[in-house]
C-alpha cells in the first residue's frame, strides 16, 4: 500500500541553511523508490494558519517512508532543515 510524505513549510529562519538542506537530501533519495507528487508548487490554504510551501512524495509503503526518514543520511540532511525552517511533517498509508 503506497505512503505519501508530506512537509509542510510554516516559517523560514535561513534560507543558506535550506539550500544546503535541498543540496543534502538529493542524495539520500538515491536507489530509493520515491516519486515527488509536488514540491513548492503554488497552493491554497483552506484552513488553519498559512504555510510557505508544501512537499509530497509517495513511497511504495510506509516502511520505506519511515525507513528513509530515520536514516542516518537524511538524518544529517534534515538538522540543516531544522535550522532553515520550522516545518510539520507526516507520514499518511494511502487506500
Amino acid at each position: 500500500m503506497p505512503a505519501y510524505i508530506i512537509f509542510m513549510r510554516e516559517k523560514t529562519f535561513d534560507q543558506s541553511e535550506l539550500e544546503t538542506y535541498w543540496e543534502k537530501v538529493k542524495r539520500t533519495l538515491d536507489g530509493r523508490p520515491i516519486k515527488a507528487l509536488a514540491a513548492y508548487g503554488k497552493h491554497l490554504t483552506l484552513e488553519g494558519p498559512e504555510v510557505e510551501g508544501v512537499v509530497i512524495a509517495e513511497f511504495p509503503t510506509l516502511e520505506e517512508a519511515s525507513d528513509w526518514y530515520h536514516s542516518p543520511a537524511y538524518q544529517e540532511a534534515a538538522q540543516h532543515r531544522r535550522r532553515g525552517a520550522l516545518y510539520r511533517g507526516l507520514i499518511i498509508e494511502g487506500l
